[in-house]
């Protein structure tokens, strides 16, 4: 089955909600990166969350960016995802391994104590930054706390990845569920009750449960209208020749210097570990072309 999100509507549009099943994106995450199971989990929550929040974006050139910078043995996480769902990120130590705690995966022990960032490319001269404290550094608690703090959006997130023994991805998915400004009191607390009786998502991903399925589970009851699905993926837009630019902005005597070493350069894109080669003819074309 297909990675996809679905954004709807309940409660004659006081409410809004987006879910989605990531298992394709996250296990490709994990292959790109050879990222183990504690790292593969933490990082899908997030391009999990990230895809969804990126679909809550105005134009297709928007691009929204999650970075947490925790003191945990993990390292930064940062995740990019754009409007049409397509979404990368990357870990610092992505072979990071912690004992279990309660029979479960480490996550918030390996992300530490630290920050959340948002930060939004929506064609302003400057980006938007959101920055908010980690509440628990299990990721969808600390996106819940960012929409209630930074956007000032009562909303609850719901973030799981499930973990087969071989260590590939079994389940990957997840919801945000967000309150509209004339939403009423009585809406209120029945969402805030319903929201408290979900056991977990990863319950969910485990039965099997589509997109669709989740929402209708939590928002059955409230007039629930699917608005549509967007297709999401792991993607990244790095290239040869992205790339050479990137190479050629750090200046003609560095380029120099390469040169003189009279070896060919390999440069690492950090969110898809892709490797790209530049001999030596190379490097001299780049020189030329910054030397013009």
């Amino acid at each position: 089955m297909k990675d996809y999100i679905v954004r709807a509507i309940a409660a004659d549009g006081q409410i809004r909600a987006f879910a989605a099943t990531t298992k394709n994106m996250v296990e490709e995450a994990r292959t790109r990166h050879n990222m183990s199971p504690i790292a593969t989990t933490a990082l899908g929550r997030l391009m999990t969350g990230g895809a969804m929040m990126g679909t809550m974006m105005k134009s297709d050139a928007d691009v929204l960016t999650i970075q947490i910078k925790g003191n945990g043995p993990i390292g930064q996480m940062t995740v990019t995802a754009d409007a049409k769902g397509r979404v990368k990120g990357f870990v610092a130590n992505p072979e990071v391994m912690l004992p279990l705690k309660d029979g479960k995966l480490d996550v918030a022990g390996a992300v530490g104590i630290g920050v959340l960032s948002v930060i939004k490319d929506i064609g302003l001269k400057e980006p938007y930054v959101g920055d908010t404290i980690l509440i628990t550094s299990e990721i969808a608690d600390d996106l819940t706390y960012y929409f209630a703090t930074s956007e000032q959006v009562p909303s609850s997130v719901g973030l799981g990845v499930l973990m087969n023994k071989d260590n590939t991805v079994h389940e990957a998915g997840g919801f945000i569920i967000q309150l509209m400004p004339d939403a009423t009191e009585e809406l209120i607390d029945k969402l805030e009750q319903r929201i408290k009786e979900i056991t977990s998502v990863t319950e969910m991903l485990e039965q099997g449960m589509t997109p669709e399925e989740i929402l209708n589970h939590i928002l059955g009851d409230m007039n629930l209208e699917i608005l549509d699905t967007v297709p999401t993926e792991f993607y990244c837009n790095c290239s040869k020749d992205r790339v050479s630019k990137a190479v050629m902005s750090i200046g003609a005597e560095e380029l120099q210097k390469m040169i003189d070493d009279d070896k060919p350069i390999e440069v690492n894109c950090h969110f898809c570990n892709s490797h790209y080669t530049f001999t030596v003819e190379e490097l001299k074309q780049m020189l030329e072309a910054v030397r013009r």
